[in-house]
């Protein structure tokens, strides 16, 4: 252990082997602690971002039926919709009225919709000069299954029509046992992997995400970030990660045990010392609430992630916490850093 604690705090990569036994061995001390060296190595101005964006869900029909979602409805659901531009449009004028720079622009695998539906809405989006930061690699391979495109071919295309970046939205668990058990129908960890790459060649920057917390193991955890850090060494593609623990209510896994706040910040830790190579760490107040969020700026945490103006996945599995721009700084300020507004790629807004 003093051995892998030395080598974090020299600033030299650590080992799958190494993660692990952190995982099993540290205490949540010990992991604050190297997690906090990372942070202010890579970060050494008491600096916290943010950035003010809305989610837009621009459907929630979905083939995929993920057994963790408690937002999708099924392609014969008379309660399922798609939005109209004119509600697009008012949505993305409210977020610019309350000093927004993007959105965040997700929906269901919806099984008929042409890939010049997403065209169209894309342009549509971008007349209003926001930001566009949308479709995650699932949905990506659904348009390229849809359209008889190539991935590459997708991208291109939605890159012309105004797609500016993508989230790292539907990685879960990067491993193929977990995906075959909770989402068949999505795309496998590899090709995830593959519509980042490409978009990151196209010269996009995406970001990277991790759901945590239901049925995976240790050695799942961490061969996602064993490919999300490889990718990175290729590409330099992300600007940030993202770990949020599972939010079992109103899902098919209802019984899972929700992961307290300690385990979420002992798995905020172990992916600051071991993403070496992303420079962005963000908190998930969305689901842990504001004080939880608060003490992540103190494992590993550089970014308060969004503002949220509308969010609809996470609250339709019970979780509501709000949190204005005001308040995201207040609890900034409070933790003892500087609050800044940021872009996507993490420049000053």
């Amino acid at each position: 252990m003093q051995q892998i604690i030395k080598l974090v705090l020299a600033g030299r990569r650590m080992s799958g082997n190494d993660f692990l036994k952190l995982a099993a061995e540290a205490d949540l001390y010990q992991l604050g602690f190297l997690a906090n060296a990372v942070r202010k190595r890579l970060h050494p101005e008491a600096k916290v971002t943010y950035v003010i964006d809305r989610n837009i869900n621009y459907t929630d029909i979905c083939i995929s039926a993920c057994k963790f979602c408690a937002f999708f409805k099924a392609p014969d659901d008379l309660q399922g919709s798609v939005l109209s531009k004119e509600e697009l449009l008012t949505k993305i004028r409210e977020t610019q009225a309350l000093g927004g720079t993007q959105i965040l622009l997700q929906g269901g695998l919806h099984p008929e919709l042409p890939l010049s539906f997403y065209e169209d809405m894309l342009r549509t989006m971008k007349a209003t000069g926001i930001h566009i930061h949308g479709f995650s690699p699932p949905e990506v391979c659904h348009f390229s299954q849809l359209s008889g495109l190539s991935v590459r071919a997708v991208l291109e295309r939605l890159r012309a029509a105004g797609l500016d970046s993508i989230p790292g939205g539907g990685a879960e668990i990067l491993s193929d046992r977990v995906r075959q058990q909770l989402a068949p129908r999505k795309c496998s960890a590899d090709q995830w992997i593959a519509v980042m790459e490409e978009a990151h060649r196209q010269g996009m920057r995406t970001t990277a995400t991790m759901m945590f917390g239901h049925i995976e193991t240790w050695e799942e955890r961490l061969e996602h970030l064993e490919r999300l850090r490889a990718l990175q060494d290729r590409t330099g593609g992300f600007t940030a990660f993202i770990p949020w623990p599972f939010q079992p209510d109103n899902t098919a896994l209802a019984e899972t045990e929700k992961t307290t706040g300690l385990a979420y910040l002992r798995m905020l830790a172990l992916c600051r010392i071991y993403l070496d190579n992303v420079a962005n760490l963000q908190a998930s107040w969305v689901t842990q609430g504001p004080k939880i969020a608060q003490l992540s700026l103190f494992f590993g945490a550089n970014d308060f992630g969004s503002t949220m103006i509308e969010e609809n996945v996470v609250a339709a599995a019970g979780v509501r916490f709000r949190l204005s721009e005001q308040e995201i700084r207040h609890l900034v300020t409070d933790a003892g850093f500087r609050p800044e507004q940021r872009l996507m790629d993490y420049s000053p807004a």
